[in-house]
């Protein structure tokens, strides 16, 4: 039985430094130590500038974005298991109203939602972050420390332009708990991974690696927070690079051009 051959598509990213920084939208769901260490790094390293910041909910990164005057925008997905969505702050398209182009509205009767399945809720919050993200115009989306997984919606505007960072020596230990994963098992050696996202789950190609020690005794707190340094470090020093020098992917090997 002969096999199909996958047929990636070639994604080319050419430099953009010294004509202009490299324009960065960040996606950040927790602390935000990872956009804080982009906009640390800006001071001493002109080749890439952070356009705004966009998250999947209220957390601590917005103030450090607002401490520097950074735009931010907050796209709040629905929960899953329930029929009325995640509410934000300000009014958002996920909310029921009476408008034509709204969610269908709230039953007279029982008071409720009825909504689409979630799958249809999931491609709409990826339509809305893509928006959300192209107003803002970036040449590369950096997902620090996000918490969501980008569907096709998403990718079609921005595949192979959206990086991100990984707790682990990928393709070893994918997945949200990486760094548990790896003490668990008993590994010698992790690291931190920055890579370009796709469809899968920690599956883009790989721009940059460092690698991470685990010793005995070693707890996964422990292990994080030296992954933390050599993480903040790849992150900035692989920016610059693209900044500088562009990168090539056939959707499954990735390099920086010459």
């Amino acid at each position: 039985m002969s096999r199909l051959k996958v047929v990636r598509p070639m994604i080319r990213v050419d430099p953009v430094f010294p004509g202009r920084p490299l324009r960065l939208v960040v996606l950040a769901s927790g602390e935000g130590t990872l956009f804080q260490a982009l906009l640390d790094a800006r001071r001493e390293m002109p080749s890439f500038s952070v356009q705004a910041l966009v998250t999947d909910k209220p957390c601590a990164a917005i103030e450090r974005a607002r401490h520097e005057d950074i735009p931010v925008a907050t796209v709040t997905p629905s929960r899953k298991n329930t029929s009325v969505p995640t509410q934000t702050p300000e009014p958002h398209p996920d909310q029921c109203d009476d408008s034509a182009d709204s969610w269908p509205a709230a039953d007279s009767q029982a008071g409720t939602c009825h909504h689409d399945t979630y799958a249809e809720r999931r491609r709409q919050w990826n339509s809305e972050l893509a928006q959300a993200v192209q107003h803002y115009g970036p040449d590369i989306v950096v997902s620090a420390g996000f918490m969501r997984i980008v569907g096709d919606e998403f990718l079609a505007r921005f595949g192979g332009r959206m990086i991100n960072t990984h707790p682990a020596l990928l393709p070893a230990f994918p997945g949200a708990h990486a760094v548990a994963d790896a003490v668990a098992y008993g590994a010698k050696i992790t690291g931190s991974t920055i890579h370009l996202v796709d469809s899968g789950v920690d599956t883009g190609p790989i721009l940059e690696q460092e690698a991470v020690p685990i010793h005995d005794g070693d707890t996964p707190d422990t292990v994080h927070r030296r992954i933390k340094i050599v993480e903040r470090r790849l992150l900035v020093s692989t920016l610059d690079a693209i900044a500088r020098r562009g990168y090539i992917s056939d959707g499954r090997k990735a390099s920086f051009l010459p």
